[in-house]
């Protein structure tokens, strides 16, 4: 189990050696344009909400503009880098080759495709935007399906279904956007954000002791099993209570969360991330994932309390848990799979330092300021530090043949 785990994170190379075309490098593996590309839109769109929560522009967007913003950051932004990140790796698993050249320059097109159309729904028609934008996951379900299915690799096929699930929440959101229904929309974004969570915590306890122990120089924690079992199915739990497609009580739902919340803190205090402190694409994730604690924490409390909101929650499980293990995550496997040292330098630790501002201003800053659009654009600016910075560094390395 943990060699499967281990190949599929750090992605060295295909146990083929398939030799890649150099002269189309950027279409080499899927890491490098959808890594790119999602970094680069998650700046463009965070720029653009604000602008139109400022008053600054007006723009007709399919949706509307809250539907808009929540929906791209998860099934532009975040899918984007899953997809990237599970097409590279099924190359490693399989040895097959994995979606290349023309193939994944027409899956990028597809994803590119969509974004626009969200731009022109006064223009374009509505089934055909929800077409564009609907094809994205179950096509890259299918890429991922290939390789699998032809070596039997049953054990990695996991993933399919959650690309799948996935799209069934993306599909929820459009029937949202077409009926009106904003309870809809909000459950669907929810599960969504709490899907995604569930596939940080199971990678997260996998990996992270293996992260730490590796790049610190320690022994590395042994997993408890009870306690990783525990930590599994309570996530699990907590998915399908916190999308409310069927009602609980709000104190059930509280109670989930925060047992959930108890569990998982149990599970990363014992990774130590104070041996951490001198590697920051460890530290990183030792924080990304104590933002998952905190953000199921402040899920549970936002149904029993006024005192915290659902978007404190849903934003801390996003910029806090989702947002810095994706930046810590791609700063890693666009390295690994360059041939360079999986070391970074002060420029990406300024990077993780920003995004993580990011969070604590945007969860937090309505306490110390009152005006929303002050905190809105200092969350946005942090957040193009961060992922700007990543832009900046690894454009170069991303789009260059690997490092012999």
């Amino acid at each position: 189990m943990n060699n499967w785990i281990n190949n599929m994170i750090n992605i060295p190379g295909s146990k083929k050696q398939i030799v890649a075309d150099k002269s189309v490098a950027f279409l080499e593996f899927a890491f490098r344009p959808f890594f790119l590309f999602g970094a680069i839109f998650s700046i463009i769109s965070l720029l653009i909400w604000t602008a139109l929560l400022r008053g600054d522009t007006t723009l007709s967007l399919y949706g509307g503009s809250l539907w808009w913003h929540s929906h791209e950051m998860l099934f532009g932004f975040t899918a984007a880098i899953i997809v990237g990140f599970l097409l590279t790796a099924v190359q490693n698993w399989s040895g097959v080759r994995s979606l290349n050249g023309k193939g994944l320059l027409l899956l990028l097109l597809l994803w590119l495709a969509a974004r626009i159309a969200f731009f022109f729904p006064e223009q374009l028609p509505q089934a055909l935007i929800i077409i564009v934008d609907m094809a994205f996951l179950p096509l890259a379900a299918v890429a991922l399906a290939y390789p699998i299915i032809k070596v039997k690799l049953w054990r990695n096929l996991m993933f399919i279904p959650i690309l799948l699930v996935m799209a069934s929440s993306n599909a929820l959101t459009h029937y949202a956007a077409y009926t009106g229904d904003y309870a809809l929309s909000s459950s669907a974004t929810t599960f969504m954000v709490l899907l995604v969570t569930l596939v940080m915590c199971i990678m997260g306890g996998r990996v992270f002791p293996m992260f730490t122990a590796n790049g610190t120089g320690t022994p590395r924690v042994n997993a408890i099993n009870i306690l990783e079992k525990l930590s599994v199915i309570s996530i699990l739990v907590a998915v399908m209570a916190g999308a409310k497609f069927i009602e609980l009580p709000s104190m059930v739902v509280a109670i989930i969360f925060i047992l959930t919340s108890i569990i998982h803190a149990v599970r990363v205090i014992r990774w130590k991330i104070w041996v951490t402190l001198k590697t920051p694409l460890v530290w990183s994730l030792h924080i990304s994932y104590w933002c998952i604690v905190l953000g199921l924490l402040l899920f549970g409390l936002s149904e029993i309390s006024s005192l915290v909101s659902h978007s404190q929650a849903i934003h801390t499980l996003t910029i806090g848990g989702m947002a810095t293990m994706i930046l810590a995550m791609i700063s890693r496997v666009s390295l690994g799979h360059t041939g360079r040292t999986i070391v970074v330098g002060k420029t990406m630790t300024v990077a993780f330092l920003a995004i993580i501002a990011a969070f604590v201003i945007r969860v937090f800053g309505l306490y110390l300021l009152d005006n929303y659009s002050q905190v809105l654009s200092l969350t946005v600016l942090f957040w193009t530090i961060g992922f700007g910075c990543f832009v900046a560094l690894y454009l170069p390395i991303l789009i260059k043949p690997k490092v012999n």
